[in-house]
């Protein structure tokens, strides 16, 4: 329990708003402590809403102090045994400043995502590093392995360096797909704002078509419109094409959960919502904390599976029929 410093008038006549008089612990008060840390508060901030609410003061050493209590929990989430067979991993990279050696540097927190047979999404994890390498992301598909995971059918990717090589080395049968929309915003780098109404109309063309076959022809179509214009523009697309179109050999019920990252980018978006009032975190272990709370919060709301699952299970039991007879028979 929490000790706390109830402040005393001249005449010791303060009354704590809740904490009863000469009480000097407080059960609960250490969860109501990380809920505030998870909302992205500072551990100033905390100490002043403690002091304010309860009429006690916590200092904010104290705070970090008691969120430090919560990585054990961090240590046993990630490394929790995980299940043989996800239908879907999304994997995707959100930047932070963290201090370390007396320096300010950028790191990245890879999250990863991942959908059971029965459509439940879950974290799998999430791994602090300093920059993309096949032999990074190679370290962090072993970890999954070494927890577990047998199958993964496709991997929901955007654009991540050395991904696709550590997958053939732990994974080879999985799918890979490249986010579309992250594809489409990397394109319009080299697109000035008077010809990008035009040309995201004809991207249009290229990842909504009816199949690859089509698909192609609209992007050499693309090619010959603006080629010599915007050559690096198509070039990307045709550099990744074997990723991209991934999507073109499932039906539209799959096409539309795995075309693009939006499942990880909403995750993101929390991640950024409670990060947002800390420019600088002092060491990896802190921003861990704030993220591993967060996934915690969201993940209490993810209590359904995906909408017509059944349908897109029995399809993908037809699709990937070797991989999970193999899992039916093996349990």
């Amino acid at each position: 329990p929490v000790e706390i410093n109830i402040p005393r008038d001249r005449n010791g006549e303060f009354e704590p708003k809740i904490i009863p008089k000469h009480q000097r612990s407080v059960n609960g008060i250490e969860e109501k402590i990380l809920g505030l840390y998870a909302t992205g508060m500072t551990t100033r901030d905390i100490s002043e809403q403690v002091k304010e609410l309860y009429g006690v003061d916590v200092s904010a050493e104290t705070v970090s102090n008691i969120t430090n209590r919560i990585l054990p929990l961090v240590a046993e989430w990630q490394s929790r045994p995980l299940e043989k067979t996800y239908s879907f991993v999304f994997m995707d990279a959100i930047h932070y400043k963290v201090r370390e050696d007396k320096q300010v540097v950028i790191k990245a927190a890879y999250v990863v995502i991942g959908v059971n047979l029965d459509g439940e999404k879950e974290v799998l994890g999430i791994w602090i590093g300093a920059n993309e390498s096949s032999k990074f992301w190679l370290s962090v598909l072993n970890d999954l392995k070494n927890r577990g995971v047998q199958n993964v059918l496709i991997f929901c990717i955007d654009g991540l360096n050395g991904f696709k090589e550590a997958i053939g080395a732990t994974f080879p049968f999985a799918k890979i797909q490249r986010c579309i929309i992250h594809q489409i915003r990397s394109s319009m780098k080299y697109i000035p704002y008077k010809d990008r109404k035009a040309f995201v109309a004809d991207l249009k063309g290229v990842y909504t078509a009816v199949n690859e076959e089509i698909a192609m022809d609209n992007l050499l179509a693309m090619k010959d419109r603006w080629g010599n214009k915007y050559p690096n523009a198509i070039k990307s697309w045709e550099d990744n094409w074997d990723n991209l179109s991934t999507f073109f050999a499932f039906p539209g019920n799959i096409r539309k959960i795995i075309y693009t990252t939006n499942v990880i980018e909403s995750l993101n978006s929390q991640f950024r919502k409670i990060t947002k009032t800390k420019l600088i975190f002092p060491n990896d272990d802190s921003l861990m904390k704030m993220l591993y709370l967060a996934v915690e919060r969201v993940a209490r709301k993810w209590t359904r599976a995906y909408s017509d699952w059944d349908l897109v299970i029995n399809q993908l039991n037809i699709i990937f029929s070797d991989i999970l007879y193999e899992k039916r028979t093996s349990n």
